[in-house]
């Protein structure tokens, strides 16, 4: 997002979502949180390396579109699987394919034909078992197709956003399109509206403005321009990529999908002209020469599409092999620089007198990174989600100067050091302890959602320290650091690598465009247990360095053991019961103990619970876990072995339409049933509001165990009680299901009885 001078900042209106400093940096001022102690260095850093299943290797551009291919061919069936209801559809973004064969692949949505805004999701498909991860796990349904609020209405109120966030020249980019938004809270129908203009500093605006088409309400308003040999004025002598022309030489990038870098001549719009030499020695390091700062720029997107490739096999922004183009020299004293997906492009200014341009390499990555979120999760420009784009440009800006580590600019934890915006030496941002700057967070608020992202990119920017260098005092390529934690705990990093790895693969594998937080955290838990494995030392020092943000909790050391629910199993039916335990220490084995099971069960040394129990009856089970430093932890619960009567075979039930049934049938039994019967259900469902659940006794009796209760949660999953003791147990016991609303369908699972 833009770079810009503080005091700029200042003057916008919250509402502008002005992008500051080094690719959205800065923002408005926001109140001190709780001080955090500083905290002891910790022990030495933690090495490790990643896991190489887990890798992504590079995709040919023909590879690529095969896989989004054939999920194409797939989409209508994956909605199925998934569960998403008769009027929704997914469309294909993006298909990454792990070494060991796992796919993920990240969909948009559509629901009666309109795009739904927060409604991408990702699948990962793994050796036959799919998860989801979603943007809003909310029921998609509308009320009506049919807006209250005309086009033209919508337009004019997103105008009036528009100039209220001192964008001038603002012009409706095309007529707003209908569609359906779930960014947050309960979808609804709304208008999205795009308004082109400037910004106060002169950056290009196209301000996104969503409405809700049936009351006018303003839902979102995020803009979508984001901003943040030869020798240059920051990068030094540095190795270039051009062409040979005729008898001259351009910059035209021929290793890197022909990257291009032109020259605006301090124009604003256009591309202008492409850099050219006569003998392919270009720049001298001072600003007077114009070719300097092509240099920075050229170098800056190389050093960027290097990264991502060496490091994560990402072929160009989009993954796709194609070149963005970059273009310096843009307007007069323009104090920022820009990316714009619209036009795929990177945009530079010259800075204060046209001598102090804005290109040096962390801007450079910082910027692109922004294109790299956009073509992956898509993290909405705004609330918490925001401050995690921008931190994420922060980020990869961090890791790119690490990786490339050039004696002209020592790779730092400081954002825009080299630029100097604020003319006084200072960086825009520090990474180890963000609130330096006067204004970002160090760590996690409630109220984090409703500042500036700028600024609420802090707490994730001290995560990404904190794991990559670990708290306390230290010195890094000569820069000195001294990293509080919030809940004063040491934290161990990793190693900027390691650290960048995780977040690569959080950003494109598990976060969506409404990642939070605490998504985040969960998103980069799930991405360190594929690289370095669950509860390993890594990733202890995830879950440590968000704790000291204030983002959840640490892992406990030692044995951890799972509670498991009580039981009720079947007297000579097959049990098979996996208890879930893992231990923090490094290496350790696990012994699994039992006591108390059910005669005819036993315990294996993994911790399956197997057998055929042979008597009826209820006792206490205790389960033990030793790891082999001697940690141990228990859990007791109860077992019941009675006469239970399943059906697992799969009946799926139509939309808002007849019901279906599912039938058990007891023999050989005498007398009747409990008064205390227990039914427990197993539907697939994604709306189960819509469901009316029966049981029906062997002499036509109804037990209604649902009607039409639980809003818009997903599925059944529970046990019901019923006084069925006036039914004979012999007969045929039926489930009975019905939807009786349109949209959303579902499938009975599975079912049992204990009568």
């Amino acid at each position: 997002m833009p770079l810009r001078h503080r005091a700029l900042v200042r003057r916008r209106r919250a509402t502008a979502l002005a992008l500051t400093a080094v690719g959205s940096l800065l923002a408005l001022s926001a109140p001190d949180v709780a001080a955090a102690a500083p905290a002891d260095p910790g022990p030495t850093q933690i090495t490790a390396t990643p896991r190489a299943g887990a890798a992504q290797p590079s995709l040919t551009p023909a590879r690529r579109t095969a896989l989004i291919k054939s999920a194409r061919s797939a989409a209508a069936g994956t909605a199925r699987h998934i569960g998403l209801g008769a009027k929704e559809k997914l469309v294909v973004k993006d298909v990454i394919k792990d070494a060991d064969g796992t796919l993920h692949t990240r969909y948009e949505r559509t629901y009666a034909g309109l795009p739904v805004l927060g409604g991408d999701l990702v699948v990962h498909d793994k050796s036959g078992r799919t998860t989801v991860t979603r943007a809003n796990a909310a029921r998609l349904q509308v009320p009506s197709l049919s807006p209250k609020i005309t086009a033209a209405g919508a337009a004019a109120k997103a105008l009036t956003v528009s100039k209220n966030a001192d964008v001038k020249g603002s012009e409706t980019e095309q007529t707003p399109r209908l569609v359906v938004w779930a960014g947050s809270g309960k979808p609804v129908l709304a208008w999205e509206t795009v308004v082109e203009g400037v910004q106060e500093d002169g950056t290009p605006s196209e301000l996104q403005i969503v409405s809700d088409a049936a009351t006018g309400k303003q839902l979102q308003a995020a803009e979508q321009v984001h901003t943040g040999s030869g020798t240059g004025q920051y990068a030094g002598e540095v190795p270039l990529g051009s062409t040979l022309s005729g008898s001259t030489y351009q910059l035209v990038d021929p290793d890197r999908a022909g990257q291009k870098t032109y020259d605006l001549n301090q124009g604003t719009s256009g591309t202008g002209t492409l850099f050219t030499d006569d003998n392919d020695v270009w720049g001298d390091g001072q600003p007077s020469n114009r070719q300097t700062a092509g240099v920075d720029v050229a170098f800056g997107a190389a050093a960027t599409w290097d990264y991502f490739k060496d490091n994560y096999g990402r072929n160009g922004i989009r993954n796709d092999g194609v070149a963005a183009y970059s273009r310096a020299h843009y307007g007069n004293n323009y104090v920022n620089a820009f990316w714009q997906d619209s036009c795929f492009c990177m945009t530079y200014g010259d800075g204060s007198g046209n001598t102090h341009p804005l290109t040096a390499l962390d801007v450079a990555a910082h910027e692109m990174s922004h294109g790299v979120t956009a073509a992956t999760a898509g993290l909405v420009y705004s609330g918490e989600s925001g401050g995690l784009n921008e931190a994420t440009s922060d980020i990869f800006a961090a890791a790119v100067e690490f990786s490339e580590n050039l004696p002209a600019d020592p790779a730092d934890y400081l954002v825009g050091e080299k630029i100097d915006i604020n003319g006084d030496g200072t960086p825009l941002r520090y990474m180890d302890k963000p609130s330096k700057d006067g204004d970002s967070r160090d760590n996690w608020s409630p109220t984090l959602g409703g500042i500036d992202v700028h600024y609420s990119s802090g707490p994730a920017n001290h995560f990404f320290y904190l794991l990559s260098e670990g708290s306390g005092a230290k010195t890094v390529n000569g820069v000195d650091y001294d990293s509080p934690t919030y809940d004063g705990l040491p934290v161990t990093g990793i190693g900027v690598q390691n650290a960048a790895a995780i977040w690569y693969r959080a950003l494109t594998t598990y976060m969506t465009s409404t990642t939070d937080y605490a998504g985040a955290r969960t998103a980069t838990l799930s991405a360190t247990a594929d690289l370095f494995g669950a509860y390993s030392p890594t990733y202890l020092a995830v879950a440590d360095a968000w704790a000291a943000t204030n983002v959840g909790n640490r892992v406990a050391l030692g044995v951890n053991l799972a509670p498991t629910a009580d039981q009720i199993s079947g007297v000579n039916q097959t049990v098979n019961l996996q208890l879930d335990a893992y231990t923090t220490n490094t290496g350790a084995s696990l012994t699994y103990e039992a006591s108390g099971l059910p005669d005819g069960l036993s315990i294996s040394p993994n911790g399956l619970i197997s057998g055929t129990p042979t008597a009826l009856g209820t006792s206490d089970v205790t389960i033990t876990v030793t790891d082999s430093t001697g940690a141990t932890a228990s859990d007791t619960f109860t077992w019941q072995i009675a006469y239970v009567y399943a059906n697992a075979t799969r009946v799926d039930i139509p939309d808002n339409g007849a019901a279906v049934e599912s039938p058990v049938t007891i023999t050989g039994r005498d007398g009747n049933a409990s008064a205390t019967t227990t039914v427990y259900v197993n539907i697939v469902h994604t709306y189960r509001g819509d469901l009316t659940v029966d049981l029906v006794g062997p002499n036509g009796t109804v037990y209604s165990l649902l009607n039409r209760t639980g809003g818009s949660a997903d599925n059944v999953d529970q046990t019901f009680t019923v006084d069925a003791s006036t039914q004979p147990l012999n007969g045929t016991w039926t489930l009975r299901v019905q939807d009786r609303a349109s949209i959303d369908v579902g499938y009975i699972a599975r079912w049992q009885l204990t009568p």
